[in-house]
């Protein structure tokens, strides 16, 4: 997990998939928070507390990690509001906050542990609050960084809306991401899997920098991608971004 932190961090200030993240998921923040004044924000599994500053433009941002590792960058970028906790249980009153969430963590649970943290989701956001939620998605791009990353599964949208529905969220918006790059990366992961068939190689991060020129490429294709999910949902795709929310207390009681 330590060596996955340090991969991170190292790629997600100019990474192309981590700008093309950040422009994907704002549209979904916004509409997470508007109408709240002071929105408090909670990212479950904050990891080096990258997201923290995007999550601030729209609230007080909080969150939590179970990693020092992850902490300790946190701390050192000058983030305050932080704290060590897993996403199963986190420290924090009931309803405590107007939005809450998670960035690529669900994937890398256990079954039961998956179910815990969204059912931890569900308590600390406010009736009436908002969940907006990145998974990894398709089987079919399982991959080295899969294993790397301690992948335990790839969802779907069905398998992704009914695990935040089965906890109570009502699933307000719910689309693949990186569409634009599926076939170079399916191309790659394909690569990977038949290079890995009957060896024992040791699986690496797919978050190395590319080539400044490629790098730039990729970032503008995803950045013309965020443009166009502003419209529509996109049937294929990498990533799983979802916007749910917790019924307001008038509509549970209705």
């Amino acid at each position: 997990m330590d060596e996955l932190l340090r991969a991170t961090y190292e790629a997600e200030r100019g990474h192309f998939w981590y700008r093309g993240f950040r422009d994907f998921v704002e549209p979904l923040l916004a509409q997470a928070a508007q109408g709240v004044s002071h929105a408090r924000i909670l990212d479950c599994g904050c990891g080096t507390g990258a997201n923290l500053p995007l999550l601030g433009r729209y609230g007080v941002a909080f969150g939590f990690d179970l990693t020092w590792t992850g902490l300790t960058y946190a701390a050192a970028a000058g983030h305050q509001r932080i704290a060590c906790a897993t996403v199963a249980r986190a420290p924090f009153p009931d309803g405590s906050f107007d939005v809450v969430t998670s960035f690529d963590v669900l994937y890398c649970l256990e079954d039961e542990a998956e179910r815990d943290a969204i059912g931890e989701m569900y308590r600390l956001v406010r009736p009436g609050g908002a969940v907006v939620v990145n998974v990894s998605a398709m089987e079919i791009l399982t991959g080295d960084h899969s294993i790397f990353d301690g992948e335990r599964r790839r969802y779907s949208r069905g398998q992704l809306g009914s695990a935040l529905e089965r906890a109570g969220f009502r699933v307000t918006r719910i689309t693949h991401t990186n569409a634009s790059i599926f076939l170079p990366m399916l191309a790659v992961r394909l690569l990977q899997r038949a290079r890995r068939a009957g060896t024992a190689a040791v699986a690496k991060s797919d978050f190395a920098m590319p080539p400044g020129p490629v790098n730039r490429v990729l970032s503008l294709l995803l950045a013309a991608e965020a443009r166009l999910l502003r419209l529509v949902d996109l049937p294929v795709g990498s990533s799983i971004l979802c916007l749910a929310r917790k019924p307001a207390l008038h509509d549970a009681t209705s």
